[in-house]
């Protein structure tokens, strides 16, 4: 298990675009539409990786792709064939808590790999985070984001290999940060709906020492504020040292109220004296990039005024790195 506080200890390997690393396309939650994986498994091959689904993938079983013993085989098999490099999710949904009890993990930590997704995904990037002490990756999943965004998705999402020591992430939001500061910590999170069902449950997540992410998608603000609430009762914010979130799609109404979504975040998190930054492109975003964070590397945050600065080690990111700024 991670230690509270502590980085991941196992970093997958890094892969890289040479027409020989073969990313494993599943499916954890729910079903999937042939058409758009197809079109996103061509986006990654003409990226330079070769793609490899097992046809169960199709199955459907009520909201899920398939039932729940074909989903946990075929994560299962993914972690342990030695043939693919890498595993990126065709998509979100629903249904990834009904493998957590299911898996084997010990599969998981003998054959550390990439591990990219998010959204639902949420839930198995910090259980194997916290559970196999491996690093997980929160980023662009094969139907949601490279089927649509197409050969654009080229120069967003992965990075070209160099020589770089570290990798840093400048986010240029359209307006001014509410609280600026520095932090250091470990990079935790994803999206806010899951993040706060793990709670009261054997899988809850761990958040001390970190710069917790939050993103999510078509919430009212006063569904944020109960989110953001249940995660304050249950003392999860504690130990967090710094917040960033993402560009929380659909879950503001310009003019619909007298306050903002940033508005009633501020209020909730009022009392809890860290740097928080607005406006991170990852996850649920309405225009690329979809930038991909590691889950579990030791970061260094900072918030100015006008942009949010990640910084963090090369090795991280999976797919070697350079800066990069994101308007």
């Amino acid at each position: 298990m991670r230690a509270p506080g502590q980085p991941a200890r196992t970093f997958p390997r890094q892969v890289r675009a040479n027409n020989s690393d073969i990313i494993g396309i599943i499916a954890p939650g729910g079903p999937i539409d042939r058409d758009r994986l197809e079109a996103g498994c061509d986006v990654l091959r003409k990226l330079g990786y070769r793609t490899f689904y097992f046809d169960s993938i199709f199955d459907r079983d009520l909201y899920f792709a398939g039932t729940h013993r074909r989903r946990v085989w075929e994560l299962e098999q993914m972690f342990a064939r030695q043939d693919v490099s890498a595993i990126v999710c065709a998509r979100g949904g629903y249904g990834c808590n009904h493998l957590l009890s299911r898996l084997n993990l010990n599969v998981v930590r003998a054959n550390p790999k990439m591990f990219v997704g998010y959204s639902d995904v949420t839930t198995l990037l910090t259980y194997f985070c916290d559970y196999a002490d491996m690093v997980t990756y929160h980023g662009p999943m094969v139907t949601s984001d490279y089927a649509i965004a197409g050969d654009d998705f080229a120069a967003s999402a992965l990075i070209a290999a160099t020589a770089a020591s570290e990798f840093v992430i400048r986010a240029a939001p359209p307006t001014s940060q509410p609280r600026p500061g520095k932090a250091s910590g470990v990079l935790y999170g994803g999206c806010l709906s899951m993040l706060a069902a793990s709670l009261g449950t054997p899988y809850e997540i761990d958040c001390a020492g970190c710069i917790l992410f939050v993103e999510d998608i078509d919430l009212k603000p006063f569904q944020v504020d109960r989110l953001l609430m249940q995660l304050k009762l249950s003392n999860k914010l504690l130990g967090v040292r710094g917040i960033i979130f993402g560009e929380m799609k659909d879950c503001d109404n310009p003019g619909e109220h007298k306050y903002s979504l940033r508005d009633v975040i501020m209020h909730v998190l009022n009392d809890v004296d860290v740097p928080i930054g607005f406006g991170l492109h990852s996850g649920h975003v309405s225009t690329q990039p979809n930038i991909m964070l590691p889950i579990g590397v030791s970061i260094d945050l900072e918030v100015t005024e006008k942009e949010i600065i990640l910084r963090y080690p090369q090795r991280s990111h999976g797919f070697k790195g350079v800066e990069r700024s994101v308007a």
